[in-house]
């Protein structure tokens, strides 16, 4: 059936007017009250502990983000991003007991971030409200479990490189030798809150200096450049002073840790408000 004949259906096209025509918090209302399974899992998987909480602080910031856009956000959604966000749904919906939770819960929240994407205000760029839905997954212990050792094994191999210059290094797995005292580096030193927290720093610079999707995408390599650089400098200073037989007290530890993730964030931050180049005409 065609469109001409399509739109010579009354009862069709007052219901297509309703769809067009319905406010946006009850759109973003029906699609959370639909994802309520994911809600109660992630909610279930963070009180017993299995997981950092840091999915809320991302959780909060797009909440924060359609709050601040509240009366600017479009009449009528963008169908595309509006198709998406149904899609995501249904999937969700449809794989329940099919599919991993975490799985569901990724199509979850990437329908939720969808369906917010099809009311945004125009210049508003959807690349980083698509990445803060994903940064709000419980998925760090997930992340540590698969790809903590290698992190680990290239952060360790990368600090060789660098205490190489002053100690006696050598490396079995994640395992340094320095002088003779072996220094393990542990879950805590692959990296993988420092991951999230440079790429969350990123969404949310990316948001509010109101960088196009293209600038955002292009500048992710230089962010986890940065995040990896942060992660062996803070390994390299851990390891050096228990290299030489001076192990840092625990709270210096920590400041170091967090003085390094400071430093790493402030860099996304930076690399993220650099403008935009021009392209020169042809």
């Amino acid at each position: 059936m065609n469109l001409p004949r399509l739109l010579r259906m009354p009862a069709l096209v007052r219901w297509g007017v309703r769809i067009d025509t319905a406010p946006d918090a009850l759109w973003l209302a029906l699609l959370a009250a639909a994802l309520w399974p994911t809600w109660w899992w992630m909610g279930r998987r963070l009180a017993d502990g299995s997981d950092d909480p840091l999915g809320l602080l991302a959780l909060a910031a797009l909440a924060v983000l359609a709050w601040r856009s509240r009366h600017r956000l479009r009449a009528a959604p963008r169908l595309g991003w509006l198709l998406a966000a149904l899609g995501c749904v249904l999937l969700a919906t449809a794989g329940q007991g099919l599919l991993p939770p975490l799985a569901l819960a990724l199509a979850s929240l990437l329908g939720l971030a969808a369906g917010l994407a099809a009311f945004l205000p125009p210049g508003t760029p959807r690349a980083p409200v698509t990445g803060l839905a994903v940064l709000s997954l419980p998925l760090l212990a997930s992340l540590q479990f698969y790809a903590g050792y290698p992190l680990r094994v290239l952060t360790a191999e990368a600090s060789r490189w660098l205490l190489g210059l002053v100690f006696r290094v050598e490396r079995e797995g994640a395992t340094l030798w320095v002088e003779g005292r072996r220094v393990i580096v542990d879950a805590p030193c692959s990296g993988v809150q420092m991951v999230w927290f440079g790429y969350f720093t990123a969404c949310v610079a990316a948001l509010l200096l109101a960088r196009g999707d293209r600038a955002f995408l292009t500048r992710l390599p230089a962010v986890g450049a940065l995040v990896l650089a942060g992660n062996v400098l803070r390994n390299t200073l851990l390891v050096a002073a228990e290299g030489a037989g001076r192990p840092l007290p625990g709270w210096a530890h920590e400041v170091a840790g967090l003085a390094v993730l400071a430093a790493v964030c402030a860099g996304v931050g930076w690399v993220m408000s650099r403008p935009e180049a021009t392209r020169r005409p042809a």
